[in-house]
């Protein structure tokens, strides 16, 4: 009897030790709620040692470790992005969101993000930062690999003739917006102050 006292003590000790690390600041992942938000949107950054070139490039150097930058204009002070779509919990090496509840609907859902950046000089000097990441729902008429229950008799033609003609000028077709993703935001709006305040 004691030996198998000792056997399940054992086996506890097993199960409950290890690593009780959590997830790195380059790609956190939180189960449950997020915190709240702390960093401001528009971020200021003071005047000083950065200048409008080192802000700017700092924006892009942080943007593109999340997204493929589309547009940077360094006179218009404006950065867009590609959409992408968002990782979710079956992909934890790819950065994204660091609310779980946001890295569980990407999982369930086909979710895409995009970004957009502008600089401005702030009122009293320095630079103001305005980052926006937008969400995006993939929508499709019916789903993609929908043959439950049709796989033997199909009723619609198996040879279509239609060809779709994606248009370059509309590139938001088939995806809704679904607002903007600030847990996102604050994460990179951090990354930005930390990497222009250590210059």
């Amino acid at each position: 009897m004691r030996r198998r006292w000792m056997l399940a003590a054992g086996i506890a000790a097993a199960l409950t030790s290890g690593c009780a690390s959590g997830p790195t600041y380059d790609n956190s992942v939180f189960i449950g709620e997020a915190p709240p938000p702390t960093a401001t949107n528009p971020a200021y950054i003071a005047m000083g040692p950065p200048d409008y070139a080192t802000v700017f490039e700092s924006v892009i150097d942080v943007l593109d470790d999340y997204f493929e930058i589309a547009q940077a204009n360094r006179y218009d002070g404006r950065i867009r992005t590609f959409p992408r779509v968002a990782p979710g919990f079956e992909q934890p090496w790819r950065p994204g969101s660091p609310d779980g509840a946001e890295r569980m609907l990407c999982t369930l859902q086909s979710m895409a993000y995009s970004c957009d950046v502008v600089i401005q000089p702030g009122e009293t000097g320095g630079y103001q930062i305005f980052l926006t990441v937008n969400r995006y729902l993939e929508d499709l008429p019916r789903p993609i690999r929908a043959t439950a229950g049709a796989a033997a008799f199909r009723s619609d033609n198996t040879v279509d003739r239609r060809f779709e003609v994606v248009d370059p000028s509309r590139p938001d077709v088939g995806w809704l917006p679904k607002g903007r993703e600030p847990y996102l935001e604050q994460t990179l709006l951090k990354k930005i102050e930390d990497k222009l305040g250590k210059r």
